[in-house]
């Protein structure tokens, strides 16, 4: 029986932050004209959201939600078929969606060398925004998006009530391995409407306040170092060291690598779509394992523990002078999903993830601190200090100094990093 979300907590003294998950629920339809239904207000939801997202696309980026909802509701309303609050999530999800893009053009400026005096060359930054955009965002997948209470609701049996262009439909949801989630403690928000294959789905958000970690009381300060020979290599406070083995992650992407290359020489249409599925296939195993992977490092450290990550916004700036061999593998790893996995696992475990600059944290000595690019020895993995002849990992020596970096934000430091003495 579906428990109906309730208080989620009263205000106290204690700092809460609020987590916000995505459940996917397979839906089981009564009558087989209800996928139609269906079908027919994602393809129309899909449609109003290109129009509004040309219109801004037209209009200088025009985001302000009051100003299109004026200029766009009724066209959209009597173009499409669409309930009000279908319209209304229209604009909203547009609006995201370029906000979003706006955040990533802004975290990956444009690059690029320009020629100095006496043959030198200086590295050139320009800042990327929307104007960047040689087109309008384009919808082609046929979705929409729900509110709750208005567009979906739960019914006294537990089925679902979901609106249609032409009325409500009930449908029997499937919370298969969700239970935790349905608890009431669990606040239900927008769904997502999507069809993969023959079968149906809701994406649903549900939230959840959680205490905040005491980030000065933290028992356990535990430096990550993410990389691909070893997925991540951590260090914590009782200096224990735990590798986790990238190998068969390489093999097995390489092997889409090559599958990838033969269908590209074909260039026949089935081999186009063959290479959809691949890409789609290869997406979600690289999900998995970055899910497997946060659940283990969450659950191995438990509550209370602080994890430092490096800052890796710019890691494809650095990683594109690789071999041209080894470049695919190097700059496609998932590491900003596997991050986003970490935080919001480590906060709904009581811990709390922190990101530190990574400059330098691979060359420093962590028993003397000398600096020195010449002491890593990038063929045989292995770090040797020349000057107190420390010998160890590479990637040993980078969790030690992400994780020392961790002390110094504990401390009080906002942003702790390594520079060169001198």
């Amino acid at each position: 029986m579906f428990l109906f979300p309730g208080m989620i907590g009263s205000r106290k003294e204690m700092k809460t932050i609020e987590q916000t998950v995505t459940i996917k629920v397979h839906l089981k339809l009564h009558d087989a004209a209800d996928s139609d239904k269906l079908w027919q207000v994602m393809v129309q939801y899909m449609r109003a959201c290109n129009v509004v997202s040309q219109y801004i696309f037209d209009h200088e980026f025009e985001l302000k939600a009051t100003h299109l909802h004026k200029k766009l509701y009724h066209h959209l309303r009597d173009q499409y078929h669409l309930k009000s609050q279908l319209t209304n999530s229209v604009v909203r999800t547009v609006i995201a969606n370029y906000k979003t893009v706006k955040t990533q053009l802004k975290q990956k400026p444009y690059h690029y060398w320009q020629e100095q005096k006496q043959g030198k060359k200086k590295l050139l930054t320009v800042k990327r925004d929307l104007s960047w955009l040689w087109y309008a965002l384009r919808y082609r997948r046929p979705q929409a998006d729900l509110q709750r209470n208005r567009d979906w609701s739960v019914t006294r049996n537990g089925d679902l009530s979901v609106n249609t262009l032409t009325g409500r439909i009930k449908v029997t949801p499937i919370y298969q391995g969700l239970e935790q989630y349905l608890d009431g403690t669990w606040k239900l928000g927008v769904a997502k409407l999507i069809k993969s294959g023959h079968k149906w789905y809701l994406h649903i958000a549900v939230t959840k306040n959680f205490p905040e970690l005491d980030i000065a009381n933290s028992q356990n300060i535990v430096g990550i170092d993410r990389g691909l020979r070893f997925l991540a290599t951590t260090y914590d406070q009782k200096e224990q060291v735990n590798f986790f083995s990238g190998q068969d992650i390489i093999r097995k992407r390489r092997k889409f690598k090559n599958l990838r290359a033969k269908l590209q020489a074909k260039g026949t249409k089935s081999a186009h779509r063959r290479l959809k599925k691949i890409g789609q296939r290869e997406n979600r195993w690289m999900t998995t394992i970055n899910h497997q992977l946060s659940k283990t490092l969450v659950h191995q450290f438990g509550s209370n523990a602080l994890f430092v990550l490096e800052d890796l916004t710019n890691v494809r700036n650095s990683t594109e002078k690789s071999p041209k061999a080894n470049r695919y593998e190097r700059v496609s790893w998932a590491f900003f999903q596997l991050e986003q996995f970490l935080t919001y696992k480590a906060q709904m475990m009581g811990s709390a993830v922190v990101k530190v600059a990574p400059d330098y944290t691979s060359q420093r000595c962590p028993k003397c601190t000398l600096i020195r690019k010449e002491n890593r020895d990038h063929y045989t993995h292995e770090y040797q200090c020349s000057r107190c002849h420390y010998r160890s990992n590479d990637d040993r020596i980078g969790a030690m100094n992400i994780q020392w970096l961790g002390q110094q934000y504990q401390a009080g430091v906002k942003r702790p990093k390594l520079t060169v003495a001198g």
